[in-house]
């Protein structure tokens, strides 16, 4: 006769694991963690552009970072961190420790609607008379406060070459003119009439003619060519932001200028 032991486990036969959100907070520490001892460093970086190893870096599972690969296929951008959690699904543990690293377009953020509900404002109780951002002369744009001798000048010069502003925010893109100058000028300042830009065709264009447009530098504009020459041709202007160095935080100021 033999006998055999049997150890009673019933504490092991729990119910299944349950998924919450406080241990989805434990994955995403131990993957910062992880990040940290692979001497994974962050920097500042736009989020519409993630690759699928700056998405592994990041923590990001398979799933989100399709889902973020499948919004930009239909050419449309996230513009905050509420946006990008909305595409990607990101949790909330995560998202808090990767955001603080999104650097969006100046552009994309909310100094727009800002302004645009001041001068609304400002409407009801007067007419506002818009002077043309584009036919402004330097004594014109001085007397905006923070605008001087060197910045009026800088700011015709960055019009001249660009052939005329086609939108008010451009004018953030001059080299040097702080971000609350530019809005102080945009409650005087405006495009009233769009100059007559002849868009230049990024499947024929040689790289001198691409290293005209001001947001693209003469190196950039010979990569675009050979991009082109080796894949046939662009069918996308966002297939742009796959060339090294491209300015891919500036795509839709660059689309303003190109056809395919």
């Amino acid at each position: 006769m033999g006998y055999y032991l049997y150890q009673s486990n019933t504490e092991n036969q729990s119910s299944p694991l349950k998924y919450d959100a406080v241990i989805q907070a434990e994955i995403d520490s131990l993957k910062v963690i992880s990040l940290k001892k692979d001497t994974v460093h962050m920097y500042p970086f736009n989020p519409n552009f993630i690759t699928d190893f700056k998405g592994y870096t990041l923590g990001m599972s398979v799933e989100e970072i399709d889902r973020l690969h499948n919004f930009r296929k239909k050419d449309e951008f996230v513009n905050s961190t509420i946006e990008f959690q909305n595409v990607t699904k990101v949790s909330d543990s995560l998202l808090n420790m990767i955001s603080p690293y999104f650097k969006f377009p100046e552009w994309t953020q909310n100094r727009k609607s800002k302004t645009s509900n001041a001068l609304t404002s400002s409407y009801k109780s007067k007419k506002v008379i818009w002077k043309d951002l584009n036919t402004a002369t330097a004594e014109d744009l001085k007397k905006i406060s923070g605008i001087g001798e060197k910045l009026s000048a800088r700011i015709i010069k960055f019009r001249d070459r660009l052939g005329g502003f086609i939108i008010d925010d451009q004018l953030f893109d001059v080299y040097g003119l702080e971000a609350d100058v530019v809005e102080r000028a945009l409650k005087q300042f405006k495009v009233v009439v769009k100059p007559n830009i002849v868009k230049i065709n990024v499947n024929t264009a040689t790289a001198e003619e691409l290293s005209k447009l001001i947001y693209l530098q003469k190196h950039v504009a010979v990569s675009i060519v050979n991009y082109r020459n080796l894949n046939g041709s662009i069918n996308s202007l966002n297939e742009l932001v796959k060339i090294e160095e491209f300015p891919a935080e500036r795509i839709n100021r660059i689309a303003l200028y190109l056809s395919l």
